[in-house]
């Protein structure tokens, strides 16, 4: 398996990707397919996200750890779903600009190795579409 750290070549594909505009149509598309206009960049029906709320024991005044979050779905979609306080992490600043745009109360760069968060810092974490 390839360490992340070995493969400049992904994170740069990464960054390009979350630094382009999304298009109106990207925008429709996503509508259509998910039913909602989130910023998904993965595969994560609003279904699957959904499902991941009844699962997780978290509310209000709780943190979430959405661990690669991309522009933040689904950890958006959950935290207002639950009312739990939201940390979005993942490499691109781009995609951590977005998250931080659409609603994430904090934003930390990182690739969840070697995060700088206290043990027992986050209620839950949700990581979804992330390849590891």
């Amino acid at each position: 398996m390839t360490d992340a750290r070995d493969a400049p070549d992904d994170l740069a594909f990464f960054h390009e990707r979350y630094g382009k505009t999304r298009s109106r149509a990207a925008r429709r598309v996503e509508l259509d397919a998910f039913g909602h206009d989130v910023g998904v960049n993965g595969y994560t029906t609003v279904v699957q996200a959904t499902d991941l709320c009844r699962q997780l024991e978290i509310g209000p005044g709780q943190r979430l750890l959405d661990l690669g979050a991309g522009r933040g779905w689904p950890g958006l979609h959950i935290a207002a779903e639950l009312g739990c306080r939201l940390l979005c992490t993942d490499l691109p600043s781009e995609a951590l600009a977005a998250a931080k745009d659409r609603g994430a109360e904090w934003v930390l760069g990182g690739d969840g190795r070697a995060l700088p968060l206290r043990t027992g810092s986050c209620d839950a974490i949700v990581h979804a579409d992330v390849f590891c």
